[in-house]
């Protein structure tokens, strides 16, 4: 019989061997995070603000409608998105508020002044006058996975530029504003969001902003939700240059589906995706048209809709009052049905 030992030298050195790709991992990923962090804090600001603010101002908070408003301050986030002044930040974080003020790092605190605000996505603009200011740049949200990395920056229970990093849990969900309509498309992250950490941005691996945060679920841990950035900026768009948003909508809210590979080819479709009518509002337009719960939204007016964006896009203030055709998936086959935009209020 012939015995085998494995030495100590040889042992140590295979053991080393293996550890050694797990800490280069590590350090990859550290470097990554400590990099977006000092790309992008510079542009994070914190957002002070007095007067008559309705609750539910902060991640978590609870819905507006169930508490009466009160007197005093309050603070949320935000992010610088162009040279010239404009700050983005959450809608809940600022509405009603009497006066404003930015803190920016390294900076006297500056008085802001509100463009608009846009309390069906939960998101509003600012300006503030000032020379040198460093902006970031919204990504692409339709190029999401969930998996990437997802940092969160922000000022926690009025702790300036704190940090928090996870990966993008989920896409395609939905998150009732305090308007009380759905807000569709909402990016669903594990990175840490507290009071305070509203309107910051959520930051991909090369410091861009893939979502405005804007709540988290308590008491759970790690759920937490933001705006994605391709909402986000069509309507800091339309802010900027008409003060307020005036688009179109169906009563409906949509939810992301992939499209099986069987049900592509029966009905000569090239898109995965498509939008999947998760409920119809019972006084919305198309509570009077034959769209259903189930149905699966990929055109309008044969313009191919794949996400719940393509449709914001789609819906625009032309759209209002004009009938419509949708082309949906009905029991796996296409069909179409008429719809007639009306204006979200």
């Amino acid at each position: 019989m012939v015995t085998t030992f494995i030495n100590g030298p040889d042992y140590e050195a295979d053991a080393a061997s293996s550890a050694a790709p797990d800490a280069s991992l590590l350090d990859a990923y550290s470097n990554t995070v400590v990099n977006v962090a000092k790309k992008a804090s510079p542009s994070v600001v914190q957002i002070k603000v007095r007067g008559q603010r309705r609750p539910g101002n902060v991640p978590g908070g609870t819905p507006p409608r169930r508490r009466q408003p009160d007197e005093g301050n309050g603070t949320g986030s935000g992010f610088v998105i162009s040279t010239d002044g404009y700050l983005v930040t959450n809608n809940h974080v600022v509405a009603g508020a009497e006066t404003i003020t930015v803190a920016l790092p390294d900076r006297d605190d500056l008085t802001a002044t509100l463009v608009g605000r846009d309390p069906a996505t939960d998101i509003a603009v600012l300006k503030v006058y000032a020379d040198g200011l460093k902006a970031i740049r919204f990504a692409d949200s339709k190029r999401l996975q969930v998996g990437q990395i997802a940092i969160a920056l922000g000022n926690p229970y009025g702790f300036q530029y704190s940090l928090t990093a996870g990966v993008i849990s989920a896409l395609g969900r939905t998150l009732r504003s305090e308007s009380g309509r759905l807000i569709d498309d909402v990016v669903q992250t594990d990175a840490a969001l507290n009071p305070g950490n509203s309107g910051g941005p959520l930051l991909n691996s090369q410091g861009e902003v893939i979502g405005v945060n804007t709540a988290v679920i308590l008491p759970a841990q790690g759920i937490c939700f933001a705006v994605s950035s391709n909402l986000a900026n069509l309507v800091v768009g339309k802010l900027i240059t008409e003060g307020r948003v005036r688009r179109g909508y169906l009563g409906i809210a949509g939810q992301l589906i992939n499209l099986t590979e069987r049900i592509r080819q029966y009905n000569q479709l090239t898109a995965r995706t498509g939008v999947m009518v998760a409920s119809v509002e019972p006084d919305g337009v198309a509570n009077n048209s034959d769209l259903r719960q189930g149905d699966i939204i990929v055109a309008y007016n044969d313009r191919p809709v794949t996400t719940v964006d393509d449709l914001h896009l789609l819906l625009t203030d032309a759209t209002i009052g004009r009938p419509a055709q949708l082309t949906v998936l009905r029991n796996g086959r296409k069909q179409g049905v008429i719809v007639t935009p009306g204006e979200l209020t």
